[in-house]
């Protein structure tokens, strides 16, 4: 059994490695250049609007709709998706791969994705559907059909269904109560499993109260843990006021010349730090991948645009607030002179900083070993958590479209067992099949992506017409 597990993982890790450095990459920043020109810009010519949108009439305590969500409560659901471990754990990765130029490159990547997540979410609102109780259904699956409305189409809906239940809904899930249960055990000793009991009974508590209650919840968690993060990130760089300048200068100096910090030659060091910039940048702000398009169809507006617009904002909360406080707090602790990383990543520090511990290595460097490793799990407890909130619901919409309302329990039920199962197992075949399917279900949604384009440009040109009138 063990053999056949190791030949799998191999596999699935090559295949892995293929699709996500040279596929996907090329892909998604494809798909973000060509909805950056075709929207001439939209995510310049239309940032005031989202963040007025945004912030204008902010609200933790939102309007109860009979279905849907308030357009925050929308993004706060897409945001939940997106903060996740991703956003510590990958941008830790990428710095150490990469170097600190990574960073400049996933700033790249969060600009184009942000015209990239417009169109997602102008077509969720675009394409959705209403059953006959009022329930709202959209996401990627609806207007892949609309795009291709003939058998094709709907080859390549049920392929993202799959791919997105299994990717998020089930073994994503599991992977992310790993992280919550392996990082509450380190801080406090608290045995992983019982963190898994109070997990599953919290999560199912959310979930069988439908859209309603998870929008309810994420409309207070995510600004919370926002708040959270924010406040330690901002007292450690306080702390490294006067590196701050050294660190912006590492991030722009190494984005072009990162041979100097991780090693080899001009050649390989660049497509090291590019690739681990845009691979880690796109897969933490979920641009592209056809996740957070449900939780925006979710909204109640009646523009397209309108969401579209508070899409973008997500993405730039994802990559441009939290990823990057957390890689300057990195990068200002870890890379200066006189610090552990200051020629690179290399010799005996290997033995003890990898991605996992990079954060906790870097705020306990200011906040004190003890409160850095306890302050980081509770991050990391917010982030997972409210990732799992946001994928579960994205598997449910799936699982409607495949199998109809009736299946919805049986689907909330084997969610929470693998949930439960994440904080008692760390198998590296289950994070590479999530990885698998996570990077297939791209391939369908980039596809519809590409040939909507001109229904996109359309609803951004009706909305423009209408206020300029």
């Amino acid at each position: 059994m063990q053999s056949i597990e190791a030949v799998l993982l191999g596999l699935v890790s090559t295949i892995n490695n293929y699709l996500s450095s040279y596929l996907l990459v090329f892909l998604l920043v494809g798909v973000g250049l060509f909805y950056s020109v075709r929207t001439r810009f939209v995510q310049v010519r239309c940032f005031g609007q989202g963040m007025k949108r945004v912030f204008g009439s902010l609200s933790l305590n939102g309007k109860r709709y009979e279905s849907g969500m308030s357009s925050f409560q929308a993004l706060a659901t897409a945001i939940a998706a997106q903060v996740g471990t991703g956003n510590i754990v990958g941008s830790s990765g990428a710095i150490l791969v990469g170097g600190p130029g990574a960073i400049f490159w996933m700033w790249v990547i969060a600009f184009f994705g942000m015209a990239t997540i417009y169109a997602e979410a102008t077509l969720a609102i675009e394409t959705r559907r209403r059953d006959e109780d009022g329930g709202i259904h959209g996401g990627p699956v609806y207007y892949i059909t609309t795009a291709f409305p003939n058998r094709f189409g709907r080859f390549l809906a049920g392929f993202f269904a799959v791919a997105i239940i299994l990717a998020l809904g089930f073994m994503g899930c599991m992977v992310q109560s790993n992280s919550i249960g392996s990082t509450f055990q380190t801080a406090f000793g608290i045995p992983s499993y019982l963190v898994g009991v109070v997990l599953v009974i919290i999560c199912g508590v959310i979930f069988l109260g439908g859209v309603q209650r998870l929008a309810a919840v994420t409309e207070k968690l995510v600004p919370i843990m926002a708040a959270i993060f924010l406040g330690g990130a901002l007292v450690v760089l306080l702390v490294r006021i006067a590196y701050l300048p050294a660190t912006f200068g590492m991030i722009f100096r190494y984005a072009f010349q990162p041979q100097a910090i991780v090693g080899g030659g001009l050649g390989w060091a660049l497509k090291q730090a590019i690739s681990q910039g845009a691979k880690r940048g796109l897969f933490s702000n979920e641009a592209g991948m056809g996740s957070t398009p449900h939780a925006h169809a979710q909204a109640n507006v009646t523009d397209p645009h309108d969401q579209g617009v508070v899409a973008m904002i997500g993405v730039f909360i994802d990559t441009f607030v939290v990823l990057t406080l957390n890689a300057l707090v990195i990068i200002s602790t870890l890379y200066v002179p006189g610090a552990p990383l200051e020629n690179g990543y290399f010799g005996d520090v290997t033995a003890t900083l990898d991605k996992t511990n990079l954060a906790q290595a870097a705020f306990g460097s200011v906040l004190g070993e003890r409160f850095g490793a306890i302050f980081v799990a509770i991050c990391l407890f917010f982030f997972a958590f409210s990732t799992v909130l946001g994928w579960n619901l994205f598997g449910k919409i799936n699982v409607i479209y495949l199998f109809g309302k009736g299946a919805a329990k049986v689907y909330a039920a084997i969610a929470l067992l693998f949930i439960f199962l994440g904080t008692l197992m760390s198998n590296d075949l289950v994070w590479e099949l999530t990885d698998l399917f996570n990077n297939l279900m791209v391939i369908p949604n980039a596809i519809a992506l590409f040939a909507l384009s001109g229904t996109v440009v359309n609803i951004l040109r009706r909305h423009q017409r209408k206020h300029s009138d």
